[in-house]
């Protein structure tokens, strides 16, 4: 029964990803469902650039200068086009979302004709309006949003590439009242269906835009991005349709294990954040991560919790007014005598030492999550201990029978379970304190494990040394390093004392490994 359903569901999507239903009969293969799903709502081009205009609008900001040294000089123009189209919620409930296309211009053939087409997706973040077509912050609150944005089109749209960039649900424009974080089968859900509209929005432009596809489909993305370009890679996979490569970047691809870390103490740098996201999230998706939003959260937090996030509010005014707590996950005082070592971890397992430090700061008084619910997840884990953590072993794989709710709702969204038919390229950095490097190391076990064809997926380090001459990473590895250190420079400068350090620490994830990344990965996908 299952197995039927599952494959009516894969027919299903590969139809709607190629397009054939549209306008088709209510009773053909596809039906109801795939005429709704990615179905184009509206599109408007926000904003069209030649090569030249475009680099005067990078070289007009400090971060455009620095982008450009990172990603070259614009070869092409760009041509933004906000878009909406149909998808569904963490419950498969009906909503809509918006995406970015953005077309490459020019008169040469990196620029126009026949072209790669790249979907994109995009990272965390806590605003409600996050938009990625709005480069130009016409909502001056769209600050991340445009820049992400921005770096985007400059990276990819400006080099000859056709790029589809979800807003994903939830945000900018969704009636969706949460965004499903996390949910491997809705975010690539999400992603499919924008690519569906989004070629739609191209067909009604072609004879103006002058682009086309050339057949080669690329998915990328970073943090929450990484996560959902590899679940989507999976998901396209699956539906029969061919992927080209695909280069996520520090996603939490193996997202039990990184569930678990947190719980024994491993608090990453914006835990409460992530938290909230993704339980709020796994609630309406599943039902079943609490019987009232008290049970999970402290008193404090728990009655405005579940409508919290995504907000139009800056994250650090929901800290400030005390809604959400900015650093403390978890309570100092041990949920039980036995997990004192790990209250906070005294020697926590497959992160750096360097990260000790980060954890303790994420135990104290004004404590997101109840200690009774924290002693419920680490009992569970201590019954059902997931393969990679805390002793790695050659399997890597989640905890098989996880009888908690919410680690039975991460192995169900940990993307231990499926192997890759195209070359896959897994960026981080080492010392990752967001989201932590063991993620691609273990992820990367588990395929070598399942018989992966040797070479077809790789790991790379932008914080690892160069590997001899021949090292293909070599430039991105010099300049990471290059630009960490200028960070460090500038924070002691400005009188750091701790050689800049809590600067680069900052600073690693979101900006330093993000930017590498993304050029590793579009040096990665020059090879097919």
């Amino acid at each position: 029964m299952w197995i039927a359903i599952r494959n009516a569901a894969l027919g299903l999507l590969a139809c709607c990803i190629l397009g054939a239903c549209a306008g088709a009969p209510a009773d053909s293969q596809c039906g109801e469902a795939c005429n709704g799903r990615g179905q184009l709502l509206d599109h408007r081009v926000t904003l069209k650039l030649s090569a030249t205009e475009f680099a005067k609008l990078l070289a007009s900001s400090a971060g455009g200068r620095q982008l450009v040294r990172i990603a070259g000089a614009p070869a092409c123009g760009v041509e933004i086009v906000s878009f909406r189209y149909r998808t569904i919620g963490g419950a498969g409930e009906p909503t809509q979302a918006s995406g970015a296309l953005m077309i490459p211009s020019g008169s040469s053939a990196t620029c126009g004709g026949s072209l790669p087409l790249m979907l994109y997706a995009h990272g965390t973040t806590a605003y409600r309006n996050y938009n990625l077509a709005d480069i130009t912050r016409t909502d001056p609150a769209n600050g991340d949003g445009a820049g992400e944005g921005i770096s985007v089109a400059a990276m990819y749209a400006a080099q000859g590439y056709i790029v589809v960039a979800t807003n994903y649900a939830g945000y900018a424009g969704s009636d969706l009242p949460y965004h499903p974080y996390l949910n491997a089968d809705q975010q690539s859900a999400d992603v499919i269906d924008s690519l569906r509209a989004a070629r739609a929005a191209l067909a009604d432009m072609k004879a103006e835009a002058g682009a086309r596809e050339n057949g080669k489909l690329f998915v990328t993305g970073y943090s929450q991005g990484g996560f959902v370009a590899m679940a989507t890679h999976r998901a396209l996979q699956a539906a029969g349709v061919k992927v080209t490569a695909s280069a996520p970047g520090s996603g939490p691809y193996a997202l039990a294990a990184t569930a678990d870390a947190l719980i024994e103490g491993e608090v990453n740098l914006g835990a409460t954040l992530f938290s909230t996201l993704i339980v709020t999230g796994y609630q309406h998706a599943y039902g079943n991560i609490y019987r009232q939003p008290g049970d999970f959260y402290e008193a404090a937090y728990a009655p405005a919790i579940e409508t919290l996030l995504p907000n139009l509010q800056p994250l650090d005014k929901l800290f400030g007014t005390g809604k959400l707590p900015s650093a403390h996950l978890f309570n100092s005082v041990p949920p039980a005598t036995q997990y004192a070592s790990i209250t906070p971890p005294a020697s926590p397992p497959l992160t750096p030492p360097l990260l000790k430090p980060l954890f303790a700061a994420g135990f104290g008084d004004a404590n997101l999550v109840r200690n009774a619910y924290r002693l419920t997840l680490l009992e569970d884990a201590a019954a059902n201990p997931d393969g990679a953590f805390p002793n790695p072993t050659l399997a890597m794989k989640p905890a098989a029978n996880p009888l908690h709710p919410l680690r039975q709702a991460f192995k169900r969204n940990d993307l231990r379970n499926w192997v890759p038919r195209a070359p896959v390229l897994m960026c981080g950095g080492a010392s990752d304190p967001t989201v932590f490097f063991f993620n691609a190391r273990v992820e990367q076990a588990y395929w070598q494990n399942a018989n992966v064809p040797a070479g077809l997926t790789s790991v790379l380090d932008v914080d690892s040394p160069v590997v001899g001459p021949g090292d293909p990473y070599a430039r991105v590895k010099r300049g990471f390093a290059g630009a960490k250190a200028e960070v460090a420079s500038q924070a002691v400068a400005r009188g750091a004392t701790d050689g800049g350090a809590s600067a680069v620490l900052r600073a690693y994830h979101g900006e330093l490994v993000a930017s590498f990344c993304t050029v590793a990965a579009r040096a990665f996908f020059a090879n097919f």
